[in-house]
């Protein structure tokens, strides 16, 4: 018998974020999943080297690789159409779901606990909340690109999640936000 799990994840390049903005860089779900990855680690050992934290890395890097899986099978719905209300919201979530349950279902059994842990994660783990920290940094990230790039488009959504992300009661947050985030405006040639 032959399963699909790997081969669906591996659409994740042919997913669009975004798709109601126009992006001078188009940006797809698995470039995006890299991303949060990178900065969910940074976020998880800044806490514990920093900040006291007894963050599982590992764990949370796993969460944020399979943190967008689901939309393999759903799309990328976008931000204003997810959170209109919150029946669309709470519909949204149950999709969210079952798209993640069909693709859990697309592995030999023995593997699905594995993989059920990672693409249904625990979402009341400090581990799951970094990701989640790390997703929303990941869409500034984008927002600073595009506005440098002279994409007014990106402004007011800028504005917006950097609100969201000041408002995160994180001191791993805070300090990647001082410490990182400035060299995201820089360009090329000033990079060290």
């Amino acid at each position: 018998m032959n399963y699909d799990f790997f081969a669906f994840l591996s659409r994740m390049k042919y997913i669009r974020r975004w798709c109601l903005m126009h992006s001078i860089t188009d940006e797809n779900i698995m470039e995006h999943t890299q991303q949060v990855a990178v900065i969910a680690h940074a976020l998880a050992v800044i806490k514990n080297t920093y900040f006291g934290g007894a963050v599982n890395i590992e764990k949370t890097v796993l969460y944020a690789l399979y943190h967008e899986s689901g939309e393999v099978i759903t799309g990328d719905l976008p931000t204003p159409i997810k959170y209109f209300n919150e029946d669309i919201r709470s519909a949204y979530k149950d999709l969210e779901k079952n798209a993640c349950e069909k693709l859990l279902k697309m592995l030999p059994d023995e593997l699905i606990p594995v993989y059920s842990e990672l693409v249904l994660p625990d979402t009341d783990t400090y581990e799951w909340k970094i990701v989640k920290y790390a997703d929303r940094i990941s869409a500034y990230i984008k927002c600073l690109e595009e506005t440098k790039a002279g994409n007014s488009e990106f402004k007011k959504a800028k504005v917006s999640i950097e609100k969201d992300i000041l408002s995160f009661d994180s001191p791993e947050v805070k300090y990647f936000m001082e410490k990182f985030i400035p060299a995201y405006k820089k360009t090329l040639d000033e990079l060290e």
